[in-house]
């Protein structure tokens, strides 16, 4: 549905290396890439992420985007244009009970792989960051001036992995090298609100073992594959005191990545980007919405608040849009839903989710 979109014409053979590729995001925007006309290479290492997921045209690697002599090897064997980092861990309560496990994974792969690029002269770098940098924000909705004050191990590996590029960023514009000023190193850190739903076409969607994102576990919920849902939390200062957050469908999501690629390679500089649709939904909100689309009545019950949960988290998204152009075609919290649900009953039920 995105692929005759002119804003990313200048995306036409170049040659996208994509870190996990295989996951929920990455194929999605993989399998766009391809119909951009892009050359894909797909590195993952299957923690979290699925062969089938990964489009026919693509080159599968099998890795560790953290492994820095074989991510030099596969970017200068392929002849890289770009990188798409999305690889990594992303559950928050684990990263408040396991933080070392994420700063290894996020962090410190991150910093290998920023690193095979500039060795490599990949000059153009697309990473996945989130929303939780901000912490818990003084203002609603939240723009991308607003302070970095993440909460949670997770949203500190994520912005450390964006003052990282930051830095590479600047060596170049203070390099003494004229290769480095005329060829600098340029990203876009994409901050990413609720990324949920699922393919049009019912092809690809959250395949996530164990998963903890809200619409997912009340898919399975109305599919019949838990026997209840937890709401973490009703004392939060919200409406009906469960947090609250803006929601954005995977599709319009990976769409954002096309656009931010397409900016790079035409020169522009490098970019931090909200990407959501500015409305939020309380966590009782959503669960009424995938009631709604399924038409199941399945059992909820109230539970302590989790660690590392800001209260809300709306998304300011007006800079992406005035900057790239970019124009959701799927801003609908009924068709997350639907989607989601639909791409979930056809999923096998796990041996053992409660």
């Amino acid at each position: 549905m995105f692929a005759s979109d002119k804003k990313t014409a200048s995306l036409h053979n170049k040659n996208i290396l994509v870190t996990g590729g295989a996951g929920f995001i990455g194929s999605h925007t993989s399998r766009q890439l391809v119909e951009a006309g892009c050359n894909v290479v797909v590195v993952d290492n299957f923690y979290s992420g699925h062969k089938w997921a990964v489009p026919s045209q693509a080159i599968l690697l099998e890795g560790d985007a953290g492994d820095l002599a074989f991510m030099s090897r596969t970017l200068a064997t392929h002849n890289i244009d770009a990188v798409i980092h999305f690889s990594g861990h992303i559950v928050v309560p684990e990263s408040v009970a396991n933080p070392l496990k994420y700063h290894q994974n996020n962090t410190c792969c991150s910093r290998n792989l920023i690193e095979a690029c500039t060795k490599n002269e990949v000059r153009n770098f697309i990473f996945s960051s989130s929303a939780a940098v901000y912490g818990i924000p003084s203002h609603i909705p939240v723009d991308e001036t607003a302070p970095t004050a993440p909460i949670n191990p997770y949203g500190r590996s994520k912005l450390m992995t964006e003052w990282m590029l930051e830095d590479t960023a600047n060596s170049f514009l203070t390099a003494e090298s004229s290769d480095k000023q005329q060829n600098p190193f340029r990203y876009a850190a994409l901050r990413y609100f609720n990324v949920a739903g699922a393919s049009l076409d019912g092809k690809l969607g959250q395949a996530t073992p164990d998963a903890t994102h809200l619409i997912k576990v009340a898919c399975e919920a109305a599919c019949g594959k838990r026997d209840y849902i937890k709401i973490f939390g009703t004392d939060y200062p919200t409406p009906d005191g469960t947090c609250i957050r803006d929601y954005i469908h995977v599709e319009d999501l990976a769409h954002a990545h096309l656009l931010a690629l397409s900016h790079l390679f035409k020169g522009g500089k490098s970019e931090i980007l909200n990407c959501g649709y500015g409305t939020g939904f309380s966590v009782k909100e959503i669960i009424s919405a995938v009631k709604q689309a399924s038409g199941k009545n399945f059992k909820v019950i109230e539970a302590e608040r989790r660690l590392g949960d800001p209260p809300s988290l709306i998304a300011d998204a007006q800079r992406i849009r005035a900057l790239l152009g970019w124009q959701p075609r799927l801003q609908d919290i009924n068709v997350i839903c639907e989607t989601a649900f639909k791409w979930e009953q056809k999923q096998p039920a796990p041996s053992a989710i409660i």
